[in-house]
């Protein structure tokens, strides 16, 4: 028993063998039917965030780059206007779009701040 232990943990199973099929399953079975929440996985974040702000009436979001990125520079404010509009039933209007920057002036994200509209 100690032998088969030790070959199945070295994996000391000439290629092809059934033996080696065996174990190949068995860790292919492991990769896709292990859930998510055994290894505490999480899902990645949202292309938009909403952060805290104490400010009454004014919401302040992040957007990933990729969202605004492809679009010409001229039209970026227009397009995260839309994007930002309405949010969980909120009416919202983009008063403040920046961009933020790395060391090397590469765009990290945007900052989006919006005012609820009545």
């Amino acid at each position: 028993m100690t032998s088969v232990l030790k070959r199945v943990i070295f994996w000391d199973f000439p290629r092809a063998s059934w033996q080696y099929d065996v174990i190949v399953v068995v860790i292919l079975a492991f990769i896709f039917l292990t859930p998510r929440e055994i290894f505490r996985d999480q899902p990645k974040a949202q292309s938009i965030v909403l952060l805290p702000n104490d400010t009454a009436g004014v919401e302040v979001f992040y957007l990933e780059p990729k969202l605004l990125l492809e679009t010409i520079e001229a039209e970026r404010f227009q397009k995260a206007a839309r994007m930002l509009e309405r949010r969980d039933g909120k009416k919202l209007q983009l008063y403040r779009l920046t961009p933020i920057f790395d060391s090397e002036k590469d765009i990290k994200g945007f900052m989006a701040y919006t005012k609820l509209v009545k």
